[in-house]
């Protein structure tokens, strides 16, 4: 009897082993299913001369397409270089001058690229149709399609900028420091970069706040004599395209600046801007505007209520070694008062450190034709810090 025990529990051993092997093998069987099923196919590029690439196209924008290829990483191939190139996720074709309301309603389906044609591939929800590729302005992937144009942006997401921080310290006889600080906001819809733009919202702070105390042994009037400085600037713009180079703006700025005179100056406008071109290398933007401007000085009996306007430029250049330049300058007539005009301008060096962080160098002149007796009418500052980059 115990030996028939034995072989009943020496097979129910047996059995419960193979059963539980048998469980492991469909486990990892099921487990290799679907890590193949979940893995994406390979697109496949096909070069007029016969070669292949395989990996994910990213997008076709100006005639070119952007592959991402598993051998030769980011690569940016003319439609000329193209045979054929058919994709296995689905992407909007959009044409060149079709309005934006119009854009978004494109669904997105597989297409296949070839030198000429733009072949949107049949599915439930989209008809098969050939578009020339001469008459197609983007290719573009149904995830950066539905985020940057079928879905609006909250106010607090798609934003770029800079923060700046600098200090000097000076601790002898003469003894104080200064501070200078600043952010730069800016934030463009859409906000991928090779989209034809729709709108553009900046906001700017800058303060210089310093302090130097000459003993009275140096002074010679017996008590402390502090030199001072307080430059504060402001301004936020609002920009509405019109067209691809041309947009209406609103704009607004606030500026105090101790060295000549202004407690607060506000200003409040709107006018037009043209980007003259906007290339990798360097951009350059021309804009004019009519504004109401409060001019506060010091002695509230100078102050003013004028009505002029701006006209400005900005230019931005890449420099080699990632060194960037950035230059603006502009010019504020009163037209109720001819006599309170007022001009600035600025340039800007910056130079990659580590990551996100630049240092950089800053230069800005200010001048004002009509301060407080006694204040000198141009202002110049310089400064340098460190700049932390947002993204």
């Amino acid at each position: 009897m115990a030996s028939a025990m034995l072989t009943t529990m020496t097979r129910y051993m047996h059995w419960r082993l193979n059963a539980r092997v048998a469980s492991l093998l469909v486990l990892g069987v099921a487990m290799g299913l679907r890590a193949q099923q979940a893995a994406p196919e390979k697109d496949v590029l096909i070069f007029t001369n016969g070669d292949q690439l395989s990996g994910t196209l990213e997008r076709s924008v100006g005639g070119n397409v952007v592959f991402k290829s598993d051998m030769a990483g980011e690569i940016t191939v003319p439609l000329s270089q193209v045979k054929d190139l058919k994709t296995h996720g689905a992407f909007a074709v959009l044409k060149h001058g079709v309005p934006v309301a119009q854009s978004k309603k494109v669904i997105p389906a597989p297409v296949e690229i070839t030198t000429d044609t733009i072949m949107v591939q049949e599915t439930a929800q989209v008809p098969a149709q050939t578009v020339p590729a001469k008459d197609v302005a983007f290719v573009v992937d149904e995830k950066t399609f539905n985020s940057t144009l079928t879905h609006d942006l909250s106010f607090f997401q798609g934003w770029n900028g800079a923060v700046n921080l600098g200090a000097t310290l000076n601790q002898a006889t003469v003894h104080g420091g200064a501070v200078s600080a600043g952010i730069s906001l800016i934030r463009q819809i859409p906000v991928v970069p090779y989209f034809r733009p729709r709108n553009r919202t900046t906001a700017n702070f800058v303060e210089n706040y310093g302090v130097l105390t000459t003993p009275p042994v140096l002074s010679g009037t017996g008590t402390d004599v502090e030199a001072k400085t307080s430059i504060m600037h402001a301004d936020a713009e609002r920009d509405e395209y019109i067209s691809k180079n041309v947009y209406v703006l609103g704009t607004t700025a606030f500026d105090h600046n101790y060295a000549q005179s202004i407690a607060l100056n506000q200003l409040y406008g709107g006018g037009f801007g043209w980007t003259v071109f906007n290339k990798p290398l360097h951009q350059l933007d021309l804009k004019a505007d009519a504004h109401y401007q409060r001019q506060g000085h010091f002695d509230p009996t100078l102050n003013l209520n004028l009505f002029g306007s701006t006209f400005s430029e900005a230019y931005r250049r890449s420099l080699p070694y990632k060194v960037s330049l950035t230059q603006t300058a502009s010019y504020v007539p009163a037209w109720n008062d001819l006599h309170a005009y007022a001009a600035n301008g600025s340039v800007t060096l910056a130079a990659p450190l580590f990551k996100r962080f630049a240092i950089n160098v800053t230069a800005l002149e200010s001048y004002i034709n009509n301060p407080d007796p006694g204040y000198n009418k141009n202002s110049l500052t310089f400064t340098t810090g460190l700049t932390y980059s947002l993204k």
